[in-house]
């Protein structure tokens, strides 16, 4: 059954964009088998970061902790639309946020309305939802984004403050009913409401209260999401007793590992790109503090990033021994669930 978020994709396709993306899955293909680590075109999905700031202090989130290593304040504007040029003609998928709140940047509703109106790319972002206020939530509505995920990790206050440290429950729901309320007011089709609910094993007796507010709220869609843990001091407290919802497993060394296998290929590596706010282009979001940038896009075009020497090496490390990649030990690709 086609969706109504898949409907609002489509209507931005346009030929140049598929082809793109054929030769990237192509491309993918091909280099599982024979090896081959450059990128024949441009990527069909990427993360820009609007800010690496936060108002609130997750335990598991580097910037939220206050352990992020590297700039963590707003994108220029100007950085932004020149990305989003060179992108538009290709880009399937935009995905407004990686760390950070990406309402803190007072710029924000420009950031998603150049792309989604204007050139007519498929735009995401992700919120902790304080600040929706009914201002906020029209002007989100008003500016084309398509897709707005909110995290509710909690039906409670204090299950929700567990992680959310320094959040208020209350304040996050009012956003979403005041996103709701604007969207039908003004009879838009956008943004597609989803909220992401990180299942630990302190809120996991909550599933079931969670899909009965999502339905009341009236989202679009529930998504339940499994937590990353940077801390191993904190795997066995946290990680859920559901399987399902856990990326770990304890293993016979008494130690808790990631589920996913890791096999000498990655989908992301060629279908993604991520740019932090201060134009750094990394491999993938599990770099969080920039360690593998292959060029900065305020110095040179992607074009010019895409193929060079450390873009190509890097992903031929990866085809060759993955394991050896710090920042693929705490991967999904491949979760099995």
């Amino acid at each position: 059954m086609i969706k109504k978020a898949d409907i609002i994709f489509l209507k931005k396709l346009t030929f140049k964009k598929v082809f793109n993306a054929v030769k990237i899955y192509l491309n993918y293909f091909l280099s599982i088998i024979i090896k081959q680590s450059k990128r024949w075109g441009y990527p069909v999905s990427i993360s820009v970061e609007p800010t690496a700031t936060c108002n609130l202090h997750c335990p598991e989130c580097p910037s939220g902790t206050g352990e992020l290593k590297r700039y963590k304040g707003n994108i220029d504007f100007f950085l932004y639309k020149n990305i989003i040029d060179e992108f538009a003609p290709y880009l399937l998928n935009l995905i407004l946020y990686f760390q950070g709140e990406p309402f803190l940047n007072k710029d924000i509703f420009k950031i998603f309305e150049y792309a989604s109106l204007k050139k007519k790319i498929f735009t995401s972002t992700s919120t902790n939802g304080h600040f929706l206020d009914l201002e906020a939530a029209q002007k989100t509505v008003e500016s084309g984004l398509d897709k707005l995920i909110i995290s509710i990790d909690g039906t409670t206050q204090e299950i929700y403050e567990k992680y959310r440290k320094g959040g208020d429950l209350e304040t996050a729901i009012q956003g979403i009913k005041n996103i709701v309320f604007w969207r039908e007011k003004l009879k838009s089709e956008t943004p597609y409401i989803v909220i992401q609910f990180i299942v630990f094993r302190f809120n996991e007796h909550q599933i079931s209260e969670i899909k009965k507010l999502s339905k009341e709220l009236k989202v679009d869609k529930l998504e339940f999401k499994s937590a990353q843990i940077y801390d191993n001091r904190n795997v066995g407290s946290l990680i859920p007793s559901i399987r399902k919802y856990s990326r770990y497993e304890k293993k016979s060394d008494g130690e808790y590992h990631i589920k996913s296998k890791l096999k000498n290929r990655c989908k992301r590596l060629w279908e993604s790109a991520v740019i932090t706010n201060f134009g750094d282009v990394l491999p993938c979001c599990f770099d969080k503090d920039a360690d593998y940038v292959s060029g900065n896009i305020q110095k040179e075009r992607f074009s010019d990033i895409n193929n060079n020497s450390v873009s190509v090496n890097f992903r031929k490390k990866l085809l060759k021994n993955r394991k050896q990649i710090d920042i693929c030990k705490n991967c999904t690709e491949g979760l099995r669930k």
